[in-house]
C-alpha cells in the first residue's frame, strides 16, 4: 500500500459485472467520499457505486 493510499483510506468503488470493481477515487474523510459519490450517482445514474474503508494488506517482514 502506497503512502498516498495510507493517507486516503476511504474509497469510492464502481461495481462492475462478474464481481469486478474499479476504484474511482480515494479520500481522507468519509464525508468527502459521500459527497463525491452523490455527485457521481447523479452524473451516471446507471452505474453502481459504493464506499469502502480500505485498510490495505498487512506488510509481512522477511525473516532471515
Amino acid at each position: 500500500m502506497t503512502y498516498f493510499e495510507q493517507l486516503h483510506p476511504w474509497c469510492i468503488v464502481r461495481l462492475l459485472p462478474n464481481l469486478q470493481r474499479i476504484v474511482v477515487g480515494r479520500f481522507r474523510r468519509r464525508n468527502d467520499a459521500l459527497a463525491h459519490c452523490q455527485v457521481l450517482q447523479k452524473l451516471v445514474p446507471n452505474a453502481a457505486y459504493t464506499i469502502i474503508f480500505d485498510v490495505g494488506q498487512p506488510q509481512l517482514e522477511a525473516k532471515m
